[in-house]
């Protein structure tokens, strides 16, 4: 079955609206762990409008299910990245201002950039992931320079799937099938929900792991987190 890395970005930008620590962060991790979320997944950002650095290092020592650290390969967040030591590391193209990511690596470009910072966070024992766009060329360049996993933008497929699942998907079954002949674990993430997963999930028979965090909250306060955890998993059978 493929894992549910649970974002709770959103859980962070709501107790930050209020000041204080409700909701707590780690406890809403706690308990998404404990109904069967496969890791869990955060993306600080410069300006600490949600994730805060202190949040990532509270996860680390709490967790005992994966933890995923997304952003932006800046000084900054490598050194974050350095002092949590989390078993994955997503590298995101956004710049420091971005809303939310709308865009992956292109990794044939930037090769030259990119290389030599996955090699630096292998050497601390981290999987690197790098963020792209569902194209070929891009999972071959990502396992060129090094990258163990490959998570593909499935902003534009949540985009068109409500029209056309055939043409949504299609880019995203070629680029899994060059996942698999280049040996990158699949994964994959942006606006899912419980409408498109699972087509997803069906189509891409390599996908490893998704990266879910606002369409599972949002469903969260109507159904519950336990109940929504259930439904996502189901989706992911």
């Amino acid at each position: 079955m493929t894992r549910l890395s649970v974002n709770v970005n959103k859980v962070a930008l709501l107790r930050n609206s209020r000041g204080g620590n409700l909701p707590d962060v780690v406890a809403f991790a706690q308990t998404c762990e404990r109904l069967g979320a496969d890791g869990i997944t955060v993306h600080p950002r410069p300006d600490g409008r949600h994730i805060r650095k202190a949040d990532v290092y509270a996860l680390r020592d709490t967790l005992t299910v994966e933890l995923n650290v997304e952003g932006f390969p800046s000084p900054e967040f490598i050194r974050l990245v350095e002092g949590v030591c989390p078993a994955q590391v997503t590298l995101v193209p956004d710049p420091p201002t971005a809303l939310t990511s709308d865009r992956g690596w292109n990794a044939v470009e930037q090769k030259n950039f990119l290389k030599p910072i996955i090699q630096h966070l292998k050497a601390w024992g981290i999987r690197v992931s790098l963020f792209i766009d569902p194209v070929p060329e891009q999972v071959e360049a990502a396992a060129e320079i090094g990258a163990d996993c490959v998570e593909l933008y499935t902003g534009p497929y949540a985009l068109q799937f409500p029209h056309s699942p055939e043409s949504a998907i299609a880019p995203y079954i070629l680029a899994a099938q060059k996942a698999n002949e280049v040996g990158v674990r699949l994964h994959a993430g942006h606006d899912l929900n419980l409408q498109n997963l699972r087509f997803l999930r069906l189509n891409l028979v390599n996908l490893v792991e998704v990266s879910i965090g606002h369409a599972l909250i949002a469903d969260a306060l109507y159904e519950g987190i336990a109940e929504t955890l259930k439904r996502y998993k189901q989706a992911l059978e």
